[in-house]
């Protein structure tokens, strides 16, 4: 283990306990956010830029801000084309030295997509190895620590990893808000058919068995541009506060990819809040309020110029009950109607998730706190679906307020009900379930409908990657995999 200061701790565990009491002699920060106030997976990126530049990085963070300005924004997005905005992300990336990454078989950040050989796009950087090739041991730990194999069908070992990513995983930089995943999300997330239990990868203190560190991996298919592809969604990389310099990231990357290499995998999609070697899309996150009172009174947000509370509530009132005919809740029955819905409508896009009915049923079933689906039925046709998840964050220091309630969009498909009035209804689904706001990437068809619905937009970029691939860059508005 690398050598602390004298004051440090000198074992996992005193390192561990540090923190935490270091935690209850933090006074809660006087000044106020601006309206471009995170709650967000960015913030938690933020926070582990230095381990980022040390060859580690956080999986799957993405913005959560919101603001109170948005058309200027808008006008500037719109006034950058894809180019324009990868090359920001370039620019922005170009100077760090990504030692980790520089290893791994992902497009590098100076690689010019006109200079690449035809027939090395479309195609694995590495090609696939045999399996005795592939290491057969994990990867080594420093001193102090070991693996294990998180079992999540264990109420205990659930609950250990739903504490470590409440306490870890994403907090804002003020340290006002904290998101909270739920033990039944987890399971919901990391549980979905054909997953595999070697692909939940744990780290503990060898002395006390406290779990300090956790990846995770999940099957899908998916198909990028024509090329349908066996691969993992990579999610929940996070390692313990106080332990982010012992390079346990690399590591935890570098072992589940042994892990998943060993079952025939090679290739794997993940999205940061951050730039790094290299983005195939970078989409935003706009956010819709439902509670405006208690966001801005929590400080998530706050009153625009020239506006009163009450003007800003009057501003994002809705109504008590969706306004399109045959708007309901998705049953059993629906599934494979509302299946074939999806599947013919992802073939509009370059990266696409390709479900098949067991995962459909896994991922849009409703699951009260965690994922719901709306569909419209006229005359027996499923025409028009609409779902979102729900990933609540706490609250800290508020004398009243304990948790915002957040929806996230993730899979519309309007064939009949105009596009606005679909999601407007699902505005009022998500009010009528309590939640205090709503948010959507930019992806897909979602920017027809983030202006007229008020939404607002975010402060950052969430980019999407693939491992072990090369392909074109693409728009935004052409993706339509949404990754947890």
């Amino acid at each position: 283990m690398d050598n602390e200061s004298q004051n440090s701790p000198s074992t996992p565990d005193e390192q561990v306990q540090s923190v935490e009491k270091s935690k209850k002699s933090k006074k809660k920060s006087k000044n106020k956010k601006s309206s471009s106030q995170e709650i967000a997976k960015t913030s938690e990126v933020q926070s582990q830029n230095n381990e980022i530049n040390q060859e580690q990085t956080e999986i799957n963070e993405a913005g959560f801000p919101m603001s109170t300005n948005p058309t200027d924004m808008l006008k500037t997005l719109k006034a950058l084309n894809l180019n324009d905005v990868m090359k920001i992300g370039k620019d922005a990336g170009s100077t760090k030295v990504y030692k980790f990454w520089n290893t791994q078989p992902v497009p590098q950040m100076l690689e010019e997509e006109e200079k690449v050989d035809e027939t090395e796009m479309h195609q694995a950087i590495d090609s696939d190895k045999q399996i005795s090739e592939i290491k057969q041991d994990p990867y080594s730990l420093p001193e102090g620590f070991i693996w294990d194999t998180l079992d999540l069908n264990n109420e205990v070992t659930l609950k250990e990893l739903y504490t470590l990513l409440n306490e870890n995983y994403v907090e804002d930089d003020d340290a006002m808000f904290r998101f909270d995943y739920q033990p039944d999300f987890l399971r919901w997330a990391l549980q979905p058919p054909h997953w595999r239990k070697e692909w939940h990868a744990g780290v503990r203190v060898t002395k006390s068995g406290r779990l300090i560190a956790f990846i995770s991996a999940i099957p899908a298919t998916i198909r990028i541009y024509d090329k349908p592809l066996k691969v993992v969604e990579i999610n929940f990389l996070c390692v313990h506060k106080k332990l982010r310099s012992k390079r346990l990231a690399p590591v935890l990357i570098r072992e589940i990819t042994r892990r998943v290499n060993l079952t025939g995998i090679f290739q794997a999609v993940y999205t940061a809040g951050v730039v790094l070697p290299k983005p195939v899309t970078t989409c935003r996150y706009w956010h819709r309020s439902i509670n405006p009172r208690k966001l801005i009174e929590v400080n998530f947000s706050c009153l625009a110029r020239n506006m009163t509370m009450q003007r800003t509530i009057k501003l994002y009132k809705l109504p008590d009950q969706p306004k399109t005919p045959g708007f309901r809740q998705m049953t059993e029955k629906d599934v494979p109607a509302a299946f074939k819905l999806l599947i013919d409508y992802l073939k509009n896009y370059q990266l696409v998730p390709d479900f098949m009915e067991d995962e459909f049923r896994h991922w849009f079933m409703p699951k009260k706190d965690i994922v719901e689906c709306f569909i419209v039925e006229n005359d027996g046709k499923i025409t028009d679906m609409v779902s979102y998840y729900a990933l609540p964050s706490t609250v800290m220091h508020h004398p009243v307020h304990r948790q915002i309630k957040a929806a996230y969009s993730f899979y519309n498909i309007a064939t009949k009900t105009p596009l606005n009035d679909l999601m407007h209804d699902a505005l009022v689904s998500a009010k009528n379930l309590q939640f205090d706001v709503f948010n959507a990437l930019d992806l897909m068809e979602n920017q027809k409908f983030l202006q007229e619905l008020k939404f607002g937009i975010g402060d950052g970029n969430l980019q999407y990657y693939l491992y072990n691939w090369r392909c074109p860059q693409m728009k935004p508005a052409n993706v339509g995999l949404i990754l947890l």
